[in-house]
């Protein structure tokens, strides 16, 4: 009897011991690699508008090389739309992360947000982020902005240039005071106009007001919206695109233009995710020349219409930038003299 109760305490002590030492069921592990979380894109514009369109793209992109599964809709709108379709997306899709444009949509987004904690809410925002779920990012390409305006001022040969903007809100007026101040370096005495069309998205009303600054002598424009280059085209003047690479809206006018990448965002939230990690943050840094955020746009077969002088003092001033040699300053406030 002595014996078999040795045996059973001793059986007892080595599956205890073993226990310990294995490795962690399998329903406790973060999600796996092989899991493919599904992310949403909800745009209150058409994803022909280039902001949007940036996120979009990134996004298929990640689907694209099987990252994560991909959906969207766009052209929401801002008259409360915008939670109503997030609620849905919610109910019925499920997401691991939605991203989107908020700004004008912010309070609906936060406040769907706070019912569902466990999907991660990944928008524009002017605003900070807010636990446990809502991560905010821009479009903080004020630097490339700054060396299109470097190239503009160099390139004018009437010594007017012009920016149709969206309307004299922080993220638009840092890009056109960016590009006023890369005028100037290269030209001081160079005149900007500055337009705002009051609209996110407006081609004919931006097409309207590239036309009256080209009647009042600009000859070189910078696209903050679309609808710009349409004027440059017809006119046979130098145009800059902005947020993405829109040499084939002219190619014969369009030079280059601030470009925004969201892939840098994009990555960084599918790794939290899978990880089980995703934190409500501030994800500015990811927009910017440092992290692969911001860039100039190809200059394509538009090269050698660049002076050598001012191309390689422009190529100087964005190794400066990258290398973290050169500041461009973040200035919010409305331009002198916007109209």
């Amino acid at each position: 009897m002595k014996q078999f109760r040795f045996l059973l305490i001793f059986t007892l002590v080595v599956t205890f011991a073993l226990s310990a030492c294995a490795p962690a069921a399998a329903t406790e592990a973060p999600a796996t690699a092989s899991e493919t979380p599904l992310f949403y894109g909800a745009f209150a514009t058409p994803i022909e508008e280039p902001w949007d369109g940036v996120i979009h793209v990134a996004l298929q992109k990640a689907a694209d090389e099987g990252k994560i599964k991909y959906e969207y809709t766009d052209d929401i709108g801002y008259a409360g739309d915008m939670e109503r379709v997030l609620t849905e997306i919610c109910e019925n899709q499920k997401p691991a992360a939605i991203f989107g444009d908020a700004f004008g949509n912010e309070e609906a987004v936060r406040r769907v947000a706070a019912l569902y904690p466990n999907i991660a809410f990944v928008f524009g925002s002017g605003l900070g982020p807010s636990e446990p779920n809502v991560a905010v990012f821009d479009n903080w390409i004020h630097e490339p902005a700054y060396l299109t305006g470097m190239l503009a001022g160099g390139m004018s040969k009437s010594g007017v240039i012009g920016i149709v903007g969206a309307m004299p809100v922080p993220e638009v007026n840092r890009l056109a005071n960016a590009f006023i101040l890369g005028a100037k370096e290269i030209n001081p005495e160079v005149k900007v106009l500055v337009s705002f069309i009051n609209s996110w998205y407006d081609p004919a009303a931006a097409k309207e007001a590239a036309l009256a600054q080209i009647d009042s002598g600009a000859d070189v424009l910078y696209a903050e919206r679309f609808g710009v280059i349409e004027a440059a085209v017809e006119n046979g003047l130098y145009s800059f695109g902005n947020m993405s690479d829109q040499y084939e809206l002219g190619p014969a006018s369009v030079i280059s233009g601030p470009v925004w990448s969201m892939t840098p965002t994009v990555e960084y939230v599918i790794n939290q995710i899978k990880a089980g990690s995703f934190t409500a943050m501030d994800l500015k840094d990811f927009s910017m020349v440092a992290k692969g955020g911001a860039s100039l746009a190809p200059f394509h077969d538009n090269e050698s219409k660049i002076p050598a002088e001012l191309l390689a003092t422009v190529k100087d001033r964005e190794k400066q930038i990258k290398d973290g040699l050169f500041r461009v300053d973040i200035d919010e406030k409305s331009p002198e003299g916007a109209q």
